[in-house]
């Protein structure tokens, strides 16, 4: 049967409840039980009805008999209904149902003789009618573009992409729960911000009509939580929605999740317990265990977890000490090592793409990165104890960075110096390097204490914790390309109020 026939054959189907006096899009249902209720309670239910209700999976019927499964946001279950106890009429209405129709049951549970638990169906009562059918089940929904579209289809056929997102939000919620029991406030800061800071990315442009002004998307909320210490809350965290006009791979998304906090009084190094145990209890409570599987890899989240320097580490992988190298050496060693960096980099990108190059890919079990140069850390406190470093670290694990956190910079004059440097590297091209902020210079001249920042991405934990290859694959509805040029653009005004 074409497509074109499965859509006109559930029009009709749908015509045909209408005849027979059906509303095929009722207002409610009243359930008693999830399915999976059902299967926990099994014992205690004896002869007692239960109220189900969900999407029909599978549908199949002998002559009198008819049997499905029912599937609802818990878990599915069988269903069995026979014309001798539904009668005639209402039975011709049971065979009207298709897979993917909505329906509410009532009845008691029994065994079959296969030993599968079964509602024995008493009543049932049609609560959306599908004019689309699922994906064959023995091709599904395979194409991944199609599945990040179509997600909600995915989620309907693709029981382990359920269980994606349900450990996603069981992290997020064990994040706000541990920072809360430690005193930590959540709080809101704005998404659209008349001057984006508290990273180094482009940002997405917009206008505000009304106060004709421009407006930025967030790339980060650093600047505003760090207000917040200037107004005396000492712990805040928010978990953001980020947005970076950037490129796109298996890692990286224009639009994406992280949990940031600060805590007066708290350097580095208190960032990185709290780091490390958040992450290892993330790891536990979600996997069950400290070990945890990622494609071919096996990643230990056992406390404490392996630290690293920066400049140590990459000039073990070039092979040469890199402190007193000018850019023009830099650029040499890059292209000696073919490491492709951009003919206008200054010195802070062009060791960044060093190190991603070249010692990122090797960093496989969770590490702390430790003691960054201060030209690619604008926002962290110099060094105690090494010249030209920061303190700073960046979580890594499978090859890809998980968390960034400072002891943060508290001195109005050398911020503004830093700002000023940032916008000599915009003068120079550098587009992703950050504006000056009058506003938060000004705050900062109020005193701010001394404080840890941290930066957690939510997709890549989550991808880690269940196994995803893609960030796209734990992100709901990730950005695409419009299906056809029309979806792209959309010219109309909303009518005069």
């Amino acid at each position: 049967m074409t497509r074109a026939e499965h859509a006109n054959e559930r029009i009709e189907r749908l015509e045909e409840w209408r005849r027979r006096g059906v509303q095929p899009y009722p207002y409610a249902f009243e359930r008693t039980h999830a399915t999976s209720q059902v299967v926990e309670q099994e014992s205690s239910l004896g002869e007692n009805p239960v109220s189900i209700a969900g999407r029909i999976m599978t549908l199949r019927g002998h002559g009198k008999t008819g049997f499905a499964h029912v599937q609802d946001g818990s878990g599915r279950i069988q269903v069995y209904a026979r014309r001798d106890d539904l009668g005639a009429e209402r039975y011709a209405e049971w065979q009207l149902l298709q897979v993917g129709d909505l329906v509410g049951v009532r009845g008691e549970t029994f065994r079959t003789r296969t030993g599968e638990l079964t509602i024995h169906v008493r009543a049932f009562e049609l609560l959306s009618k599908a004019l689309r059918p699922l994906p064959d089940k023995w091709h599904g929904l395979a194409d991944k573009e199609v599945r990040f579209r179509q997600r909600y289809v995915d989620l309907i056929v693709n029981p382990q992409v359920r269980e994606v997102f349900l450990r996603r939000t069981r992290v997020l919620a064990l994040l706000r729960r541990e920072l809360a029991d430690r005193g930590f406030l959540e709080v809101e800061t704005p998404v659209l911000q008349p001057l984006y800071g508290g990273a180094s990315a482009r940002p997405f442009a917009t206008h505000h009509n009304a106060l004709d002004i421009p407006l930025y998307l967030r790339i980060a909320p650093e600047l505003y939580l760090k207000r917040l210490l200037v107004g005396g809350f000492e712990g805040v965290f928010e978990i953001a929605r980020n947005f970076r006009n950037e490129g796109m791979d298996r890692s990286h998304s224009p639009e994406f999740s992280m949990l940031e906090l600060y805590v007066a009084y708290w350097d580095y190094e208190d960032m990185m317990r709290l780091t490390e145990q958040l992450v290892a209890q993330a790891a536990r409570e979600t996997t069950g265990s400290s070990d945890v599987r990622y494609g071919k890899l096996e990643l230990d989240f056992s406390l404490p977890f392996a630290r690293l320097s920066y400049m140590g580490a990459l000039e073990e992988a070039v092979g040469q000490p890199l402190h007193d190298l000018g850019i023009a050496s830099l650029r040499q060693e890059a292209r000696r090592l073919g490491v492709a960096v951009e003919p206008d980099a200054g010195r802070g990108a062009t060791l960044e793409a060093l190190f991603a190059a070249l010692v990122e890919p090797h960093l496989v079990q969770p590490t702390f990165v430790i003691d960054h140069p201060k030209e690619i850390s604008p926002l962290a406190k110099d060094h105690r104890k090494h010249a030209g470093l920061v303190e700073r670290f960046e979580l890594f694990a499978a090859g890809m960075e998980l968390a960034n956190a400072f002891s943060e910079l508290n001195d109005p004059q050398e911020q503004r110096r830093r700002f000023e440097a940032q916008l000599e590297l915009r003068r120079g091209g550098d587009l992703e390097a950050q504006p000056l902020d009058e506003d938060y210079l000004r705050a900062l001249e109020y005193g701010m204490p001394p404080a840890g920042g941290l930066g957690v991405g939510i997709d890549r934990l989550v991808m880690l914790l269940t196994d995803s290859n893609s960030i796209r694959d734990v992100v709901l509805f990730p950005p695409l390309r419009p299906e056809s040029p029309a979806q792209a653009v959309d010219d109309t005004e909303p009518p005069e109020s």
